[in-house]
């Protein structure tokens, strides 16, 4: 702990933080990333290294400081490369969306006075070079993948390889620049941005200080506090605060290694590669690794089945007495310890978290009860909550003392408070600086030093805060009944052959809902049961399939009064993937989006019972 103390005694810059951990780590392992089957680690030095020739590349190119420089890419290694690159060569860092259309990098590039970009691959050069005439600010791309560009010829394009070329030359001759330019910026300059998502019009650009992006990382070491013996999984997207903050540069404080994924398809069988000691995941991912184990159960043979629900009962058992707060007995420890060994051990391995110690979700609300179920498996999941404008998590949930359905306590020193409309205000060393070229805005997000999040909450006694639903997300329906429509999607959610749901019901006579099926775990319920179908749309028109989810529904009825239970549903028939417009970038479907463009389907369900 006395290097990290070090670290955050003596930075006050994320480059100066970066390059002490260089200068202090060395050939410890940062980064790995998996190459033709096999895992291939970098170094301390040999991260320093890359991002110096990166730096001083674009030094040599005329990169000036306080520039930007923006990252179009999925998430992998070189993406954290450019990143450190550009910071440490005093420059801001703009991260964009691999699924975002040509159209909308034009846009992000023009707002964000973009002049260098770095691009994946040629598929996200084409949407570039689409595009490049109407960016007059664009100097230069520099592509991190060459396959199929071997006959470009594009002098305002080159590789990585050569742009690291041209860094290392202009070291050999300037070898003091690096250094002048770690320690250019301040604290309070800006760092990083992130869009946030624009459901209402076009995407802000959330400006994040030094300071900002420190202060979090900080408050997360203090709540989850991590070391360089923690691996860790990175398969987010980087341009979300959660990964940036939460896992690259959290990474970077604690010295924790930061595995890559090879890509989103094979994130299960990554983390089970890896095992990592620290887990940062989306809702999303949480409920397929649970659904994914109920299937396999049903699979099993009834004495496996038996074995499990007894484990669970045990686990849940002991779960319950630790959410209460009273101490586990005796015999119950002794019992859980058993159907551990036995049975839960091998739940966890399944899922690749038998050595986690640590487990964090947050980007959206989550089921306590799905909190619960790894809770039996012995597993605390902290809930985080916040957002881009706060740089990250501002909430969080103590470890060893977890409250399912609570966003947690105040992440010292940021303050949280309630409106008196019930609004969740943030200040602390975390809040933003303001919305990019939006001076309105910004005067509108902040206010009297307290940022206006836009969530409402409640908060007990004891500071633990719940909720944090949209307050534009409340339904009234026409009784004139406020309802909050995540606790009921959550729930639907909980289901292994429900994906995701958007609750609908605003100024209507009852609610009703649209339903995304977990395709592999519904496909295979059809085939189990021989039911015939073609491809995804007409899987989701079988009367079976409708009946089964139908099922799904009226279990998660029984919990809610009538006036919130779900009275019609239909299920998309479209099979969504990140590229969709109705899913965020963290995989949930969009609420304002969803309402729109699937309005003729709305309108028939109320139709239907009229």
């Amino acid at each position: 702990m006395e290097e990290e103390e070090t670290v955050a005694m003596t930075t006050d810059t994320i480059a100066k933080m970066f390059w002490q951990g260089v200068q202090s780590r060395g050939a410890q392992t940062i980064v790995r990333q998996k190459e033709l089957g096999l895992w291939k680690a970098v170094s301390w030095t040999q991260l320093g290294e890359t991002a110096r020739e990166i730096g001083l590349g674009l030094v040599a190119l005329g990169f000036n400081p306080g520039e930007v420089a923006a990252i179009l890419s999925n998430t992998n290694r070189e993406w954290v490369f450019a990143d450190l690159g550009v910071l440490g060569a005093a420059g801001v860092v703009n991260g964009i969306y691999p699924t975002d259309a040509p159209s909308q990098v034009e846009y992000l590039l023009n707002d964000s006075a973009t002049v260098y970009l770095f691009v994946e691959d040629d598929e996200q050069l084409d949407k570039v070079l689409e595009v490049r005439s109407r960016v007059p600010r664009l100097r230069k791309i520099i592509v991190f993948d060459m396959e199929g560009l071997d006959d470009l010829q594009d002098d305002a394009v080159m590789s990585l390889d050569a742009l690291r070329a041209t860094g290392r030359a202009y070291f050999a001759l300037h070898p003091e620049q690096w250094d002048i330019r770690v320690d250019m910026r301040k604290a309070s300059d800006l760092a990083i941005l992130v869009y946030t998502s624009g459901t209402t019009g076009r995407p802000k650009g959330a400006m994040l200080s030094h300071a900002n992006v420190l202060a979090t990382v900080k408050a997360y070491q203090a709540r989850f506090p991590q070391s360089e013996t923690d691996e860790r999984i990175c398969f987010l997207p980087l341009c979300h605060i959660a990964e940036r903050v939460g896992g690259e540069y959290q990474a970077l404080y604690s010295g924790a290694v930061l595995n890559f994924v090879e890509n989103p398809d094979t994130v299960p069988e990554n983390v089970q590669e890896i095992a990592p000691t620290v887990f940062v995941a989306v809702p999303r991912v949480w409920e397929k690794f649970y659904s994914g184990v109920l299937i396999r159960v049903r699979e099993a043979t009834r004495i496996q089945q038996w074995a499990y629900q007894r484990a669970m009962t045990l686990g849940l058992q002991r779960a319950r007495r630790i959410e209460e707060g009273k101490t586990v007995p005796t015999w119950l420890e002794a019992l859980f310890r058993l159907a551990y060994v036995l049975v839960l051990s091998n739940v966890r391995k399944v899922i690749g978290v038998d050595r986690a110690r640590i487990l964090i979700t947050g980007a959206a609300p989550i089921s306590p009860d799905l909190v619960r179920w790894y809770l039996a498996l012995g597993l605390e999941m902290i809930e985080v909550w916040g957002q881009t404008e706060s740089c990250g998590a501002v909430t969080a949930n103590h470890i060893g003392k977890v409250r399912p359905g609570s966003i947690g306590v105040c992440l010292e020193p940021t303050e949280v408070k309630l409106s008196p409309a019930g609004e969740l205000l943030v200040r602390g060393p975390g809040v933003f600086m303001g919305y990019l070229n939006q001076p309105e805005q910004s005067a509108a997000a902040i206010v009297d030093g307290w940022l206006h999040t836009g969530d409402i909450g409640r908060v007990d006694s004891d500071g633990y805060f719940y909720g944090s639903e949209r307050m534009k997300d409340i339904i009234i329906t026409a009784g004139g009944k406020n309802i909050t429509p995540t606790e009921i999607e959550n729930q639907l959610k909980f289901s292994p052959y429900i994906t995701d749901a958007v609750v609908i019901g605003d100024q209507r006579p009852f609610l009703a809902a649209l339903i995304m099926i977990d395709h592999e775990n519904v496909e295979q319920y059809a085939q189990e049961r021989a039911i015939p179908f073609s491809n995804y749309a007409s899987l989701c028109k079988r009367p079976e399939i409708i009946a089964l989810i139908q099922a799904e529904v009226d279990k998660v009825n029984v919990h809610f009064a009538r006036v919130e239970q779900i009275k019609q549903f239909r299920l998309l028939e479209t099979k969504l993937t990140a590229e969709d417009e109705e899913l965020t970038p963290t995989m949930k479907l969009k609420r304002s989006f969803v309402n729109k463009k699937y309005e003729s389907l709305i309108e028939a369900m109320y139709a239907s019972r009229a």
